[in-house]
């Protein structure tokens, strides 16, 4: 691998480029100061093996999640007249939302969007704004015969339990299609999306029917709840359903028939969410403790800005080289930048790994950086203090380390959602696009939006040289 540890230029990255910092000749790999700073005197060193894999899978949706609790409320519950499910999503442009709620009057019907859901941006990109009602239709889930809707003894207000009707004869998903008479669509749903900051939109879900939207001949008159609900934002054609096949076993028939998106929730939730590489970084073998950054304090001002936003190791390698040997404690210092079989540096895509080796002393630790490049400015790394090297009784460390490792924030740039932010190193026009962090501290991250844990996006091992 292309390693560089003297006179690092500070070329800057942003993650859609294909290279990370330029190879600067000379192959002393031990930095500039050697092993003398940070080692234990005369104990014998060891070198190891660090291997950072990018292990994060496919997703299939960007985001998923559940509505379930009505703007107002304190608990989760149906959506009775008048009230509204609230959500906000994440997304770029190509993106769509569908989602599904059970018509709360029949036997399995719900609304969602067709096959293709609904876009979020218009065909130049630009946020969609308004009421997209039009776009939702009443399907037939097939997973039981319908009776007439308000007046059903197997439909959710009058059923004694879940799955007590007869089975429907047609067991395809379709557009509702029996003799019973049902409301246009606009008079029991309306659903708006409003376009928010940093690609970010709210929808929302309001129950618009009132008593006498039905009023069926075997029956009293009546309003039509709506469920709680699951929706996903997604690329792909019939993200939850296929018109004219039958109800997949994926939950959709709790959805449909008891209003229940629990078992669809589980089954979204390990195809969704952020897919991201991982940008080159630093990595640092050390006696002191915290020779990054602290968690609670201020960046330091020696380049981990640059390498969280921009993923760019650059500048805070050569800070760190200036320290070798001094009281920080750092013995050696490298930047690791070209994964595995690459010809070239560049971020650490899924699939792809980085391998270095370094040389320690015991008492020594190792500490490293790479940015998550689908953010503003956090970056995978141990905690302060490093992992050990080395063991209680002087033994080298073997094997997978990644429980040792997390997601910090850096604290430089205001957090946007993940993945879709516009001041993100992929979509950013140059670095430090974004506004500042409010909360000017690095700490783990805790903004509000949803990640994978570290170790599901990272595997680090380590491995004594033989």
């Amino acid at each position: 691998m292309k390693v560089r540890n003297r006179a690092l230029s500070a070329l800057p990255l942003v993650l859609t480029l294909a290279a990370a910092c330029s190879d600067g000749g000379g192959g002393d790999t031990t930095g500039a100061g050697g092993m003398g700073g940070g080692g234990a005197g005369g104990d014998a060193a060891a070198s190891f093996e660090v291997t950072i894999e990018n292990v994060t899978p496919a997703r299939d949706y960007r985001v998923a999640g559940v509505f379930n609790t009505p703007m107002g409320e304190s608990a989760p519950g149906p959506l009775f007249p008048g009230k509204s499910f609230e959500f906000r999503v994440g997304a770029l442009p190509g993106d769509r939302l569908s989602f599904t709620t059970m018509f709360g009057q029949s036997n399995d019907l719900f609304y969602a969007p067709d096959g293709a859901g609904i876009a979020l941006h218009d065909e130049a990109g630009k946020p969609v704004s308004g009421d997209v009602t039009d776009q939702v239709l009443l399907w037939d889930a097939g997973s039981e015969a319908n009776e007439e809707p308000g007046a059903g003894p197997n439909q959710a207000p009058r059923q004694s339990g879940p799955n007590t009707g007869a089975k429907d004869p047609d067991n395809t998903v379709r557009l509702v299609q029996d003799d019973y008479t049902y409301p246009a669509v606009e008079e029991v749903i309306q659903v708006t999306v409003t376009p928010e900051p940093g690609n970010e939109f709210t929808i929302r879900i309001t129950n618009m029917s009132e008593v006498g939207t039905l009023m069926p001949e075997g029956g009293e008159p009546a309003a039509v709840p709506l469920s709680p609900g699951l929706f996903v934002v997604h690329t792909m054609e019939d993200p939850l359903f296929t018109v004219g096949e039958a109800y997949p076993g994926n939950g959709l028939e709790a959805q449909a028939e008891d209003g229940n998106p629990m078992m669809l929730h589980e089954g979204t939730m390990s195809r969704a969410g952020l897919t991201s590489p991982a940008a080159p970084g630093v990595a640092v073998v050390h006696g002191a403790a915290a020779p990054l950054f602290r968690s609670g304090e201020a960046d330091r001002g020696k380049g981990l800005e640059m390498l969280a936003e921009d993923g760019n190791p650059a500048t805070l390698a050569e800070s760190l080289e200036a320290e070798v040997g001094g009281e920080s404690g750092i013995s050696s210092v490298l930047v690791y930048n070209t994964p595995v079989d690459a010809s070239m540096p560049g971020p650490l895509l899924p699939g792809a790994k980085f391998s270095f080796t370094v040389t320690a002393r015991p008492g020594e630790r190792l500490s490293f950086a790479s940015m998550l490049g689908q953010s503003n400015d956090l970056f995978f790394g141990p905690s302060e203090e490093g992992i050990a090297l080395f063991d209680a009784s002087g033994e080298p460390v073997s094997g997978d380390v990644s429980d040792q490792v997390s997601i910090w924030d850096a604290g430089t740039e205001a957090n946007q959602w993940p993945g879709v932010g516009p001041d993100q190193a992929p979509r950013q026009a140059g670095p430090q696009m974004g506004a500042d962090d409010p909360t000017d501290e690095v700490r783990p991250v805790d903004d509000g939006y949803m990640y994978p844990a570290s170790n599901q996006m990272l595997k680090v091992t380590i491995t004594p040289a033989r």
